[in-house]
């Protein structure tokens, strides 16, 4: 059935009066709470300022002042004069010396761990064969101290000559630093190889121990190269085994000549007794 003008403008008003009702709620809240909100601000700063008002002034924090000499005094005596029990005082040192021990241990087994993992610890068949009498105190080695800058020709000709008096080849250092041991490695096989055109491991090699030892420069005081010195013992030992007590050689000389010259000028300035068994080994056959 359709509907009437009169019923479908009754509709009408009617939905806008709701309309506007709701619009009317919707705006006396939002006002409720703003008001609301605006009497909770006004009570805080309320009680803020009754707050600051009513409380004591807090003073900035300040540090104590120093004590007075006599007080230092005082609490020095009061300690000095304080009980000691004896029994307490060597159960205390006891127990400082046994962990002083302990730690002492503890250390060296680390130690010891550490060398054996880097493969510095010797085995038990080296240690054996140190255990053996050693070489009488008379022997000395021929060590020759060489720079890798020197010329490899001049390098290889002293290599021939100490491997027939089994001396001995020092480095202050390695070329390009301690840290890389590729051209040392390199320098080496080109000093010792036989054959200087041979290349690769199978390479016939003289038999001359190349040492690299800053310490044994420093105790003699080698400030140029080549220098030859009679050293007693081993001077092919690790420099890190080894300290500033070391024996060390009674003369040095210096010069670019044949190592048979080098032992006539040792012989010469005292060493005759330490160069007698080089210059034997050395001489024409």
């Amino acid at each position: 059935m359709p509907i009437s003008m009169p019923s479908a403008s009754r509709a009408f008003l009617l939905a806008g009066l709701a309309l506007a009702t709701s619009a009317l709620a919707q705006d006396t809240a939002r006002q409720a709470i703003e008001q609301r909100g605006a009497d909770a601000l006004e009570r805080l700063k309320s009680t803020v300022s009754q707050a600051k008002e009513a409380g004591p002034d807090i003073a900035d924090p300040r540090l104590p002042a120093p004590a007075s000499e006599e007080d230092r005094r005082r609490a020095f005596n009061g300690l000095h004069r304080r009980r000691q029990d004896p029994v307490i005082d060597q159960r205390a040192r006891a127990a400082a010396v046994a962990g002083e021990a302990a730690l002492a241990r503890e250390r060296e087994d680390q130690a010891r761990r550490l060398r054996h993992a880097l493969g510095l610890e010797p085995s038990e068949t080296e240690a054996l064969a140190k255990a053996e009498p050693q070489a009488e105190a008379t022997s000395w080695v021929p060590v020759l101290f060489v720079s890798s800058s020197m010329p490899l020709a001049t390098l290889r000709t002293y290599a021939a000559q100490l491997e027939r008096v089994q001396g001995v080849l020092a480095f202050r250092g390695m070329p390009g630093g301690l840290k890389k041991v590729g051209p040392m490695a390199k320098l080496s096989a080109e000093i010792l190889r036989l054959d200087p055109g041979c290349e690769g491991p199978a390479c016939a090699m003289r038999n001359v121990q190349l040492i690299v030892d800053p310490i044994v420069f420093r105790q003699h005081g080698v400030t140029k190269v080549p220098a030859l010195a009679m050293l007693p013992g081993d001077p092919a030992q690790a420099y890190c085994e080894r300290d500033d007590e070391s024996p060390r050689a009674a003369h040095l000389v210096f010069g670019d000549s044949a190592l048979s010259g080098l032992f006539d000028e040792y012989a010469r300035l005292g060493g005759a007794r330490e160069v007698k068994n080089a210059q034997a080994l050395l001489a024409p056959r």
